[in-house]
């Protein structure tokens, strides 16, 4: 994406980057099958180690349909991360329709055991050179 903007939040001194491209080779418009890329950097700006044991995506179409994606750490791993150090990754998710939306939270433990969630921003999924058509 050439202009752009990150998606971010802050919860409790762990920023939340993310960045969304859409997957044009990867997609079918003939067949209502749309292809996003992410790319999350996950960076802890606080005062304590944390580790992240999961992930709960809510993934929402043009039509309002709800996808939740529930599951163990990112990509396959739980990462730890000390004061000042980030992690990340890339996924995808495909839709059926050509905009719509994501964003959920990450399952954090902090060093004395205690959990807490922290926000992963909504961003759009916006097919390029087509509006958006999110209720």
């Amino acid at each position: 994406m050439a202009n752009w903007t990150p998606y971010t939040a802050n919860t409790r001194g762990i920023a939340v980057s993310v960045e969304p491209t859409y997957l044009e080779t990867r997609s079918s418009p003939d067949t209502s099958e749309y292809f996003w890329a992410y790319r999350v950097i996950i960076e802890n700006q606080g005062r304590e180690t944390v580790h992240l044991l999961s992930r709960h995506w809510m993934i929402t179409n043009a039509r309002g349909e709800l996808t939740e994606v529930k599951g163990p750490g990112v990509v396959g791993e739980q990462p730890v991360l000390k004061p000042g150090e980030s992690f990340e990754y890339s996924s995808a998710a495909p839709l059926n329709t050509p905009s719509g939306m994501m964003g959920g939270a990450y399952q954090m433990e902090s060093e004395n055991g205690e959990l807490f969630d922290i926000e992963i921003p909504t961003f759009s999924l916006d097919r390029p050179n087509t509006g958006a058509f999110l209720n």
